[in-house]
């Protein structure tokens, strides 16, 4: 009966502790995965910028939908970076992304924080709002990009 529970205890430590790659059959599939969550989240936030920085006219409701996007996006990435995932589809990721992960991860925690604060600026309607998230969350960007994203 020892063995039977022993056994079980082990099995669900090794299910519970699998890295959030074990969800991908393939590193080129979390690659995939992770570059289409950053693409998408890159159109609707270029979206923004465009209407933060003039290109585009304001359009509050749009704005809304496009930061909602962005901070709903900007959760999903991260599980695509997982250990052996520098390897297997072109990529710009910098080998520090895995080298770094603690750093890294600052980076994509302050990028989620960044994009709440954007969907909440966007929900009050209020171009100068948005014109000031869109700031600080486009700082964070560049901050990551410079960091661990190859030129």
């Amino acid at each position: 009966m020892k063995a039977i529970a022993a056994l079980s205890l082990a099995a669900a430590a090794l299910t519970l502790s699998a890295p959030a790659s074990a969800q991908f059959a393939k590193a080129e599939d979390a690659i995939k995965y992770r570059q289409s969550a950053l693409f998408v989240m890159g159109q609707h936030f270029g979206r923004l910028g465009a209407m933060a920085n003039g290109r585009a006219p304001f359009d509050a409701k749009a704005a809304q939908e496009n930061a909602d996007v962005v901070a709903q996006m900007a959760k999903l990435p991260w599980a695509g970076f997982g250990a052996g995932t520098d390897k297997g589809a072109p990529t710009k990721a910098l080998p520090e992304v895995w080298t770094e992960q603690a750093k890294f991860k600052e980076h994509s925690d302050k990028l989620e924080a960044e994009t709440v604060k954007l969907a909440a600026a966007a929900k009050t309607g209020n171009l100068d709002n948005l014109k000031t998230a869109f700031g600080a969350t486009a700082g964070t960007c560049k901050a990551c990009h410079d960091s661990y994203r190859a030129k």
